[in-house]
């Protein structure tokens, strides 16, 4: 897994108006827990672009005023209409306690369905996994090298490699649809051999 640094800075209040003080300076607030203590911090704004804004997961070395914390980004809330980060919470990492985290999807191999002249359709881009920290993937590996036109491939497919996938097993991850000109194409097909 990927590691990115956030430099952030103890919060001494922690009321509403001294957050929205700290929103209008361009820093972010956050918490970070897990290891029975909660640290209150705040970091710039900009820190947080390659973290928020990617389909990657990182780790991140969380380093509040000199004290560093292993961690992984939980939740990022946002504004409802201008979008802006409001608040981040991060779960301190540690080696013997397994993460619940959402993990990108990457498809491998060439489905046939699609070269037959159908579409895939992603329906799970990030799927939920639980491992111990040293085993969680870069990416959830997903091979449609067998998917046809009109089929889907569920989660319960998916072998994981050390970890535990909590997405229901029933989940389809992807489709390959039947696009309109050939499903009328097959119609025309199926009715000139009826004649």
């Amino acid at each position: 897994m990927k590691t990115l640094e956030i430099i952030g800075f103890k919060r001494a209040n922690l009321g509403k108006q001294q957050a929205k003080d700290l929103r209008n300076q361009s820093f972010v607030p956050g918490v970070l827990y897990g290891n029975g203590e909660q640290v209150h911090f705040y970091a710039p704004a900009i820190l947080f672009r390659d973290l928020i804004y990617s389909p990657e997961v990182y780790e991140v070395d969380l380093n509040i005023e000199g004290t560093h914390y292993r961690s992984v980004l939980q939740d990022a809330q946002f504004h409802p209409v201008n979008e802006m980060l409001l608040h981040v919470d991060f779960l301190q990492l540690q080696d013997d306690k397994p993460v619940k985290i959402e993990i990108p999807v990457k498809f491998v191999g060439t489905s046939p369905g699609v070269i037959a002249g159908g579409k895939l359709v992603t329906n799970l881009r990030k799927m939920k996994v639980k491992a111990l920290p040293a085993n969680l993937p870069d990416y959830v590996e997903v091979n449609i090298s067998d998917l046809e036109l009109g089929k889907s491939i569920k989660v319960a497919r998916v072998k994981p490699d050390n970890y535990e996938i909590l997405n229901n097993p029933s989940a389809p991850i992807a489709t390959v649809t039947v696009p309109r000109a050939l499903k009328s194409a097959q119609m025309e097909e199926a009715r000139g051999g009826k004649k």
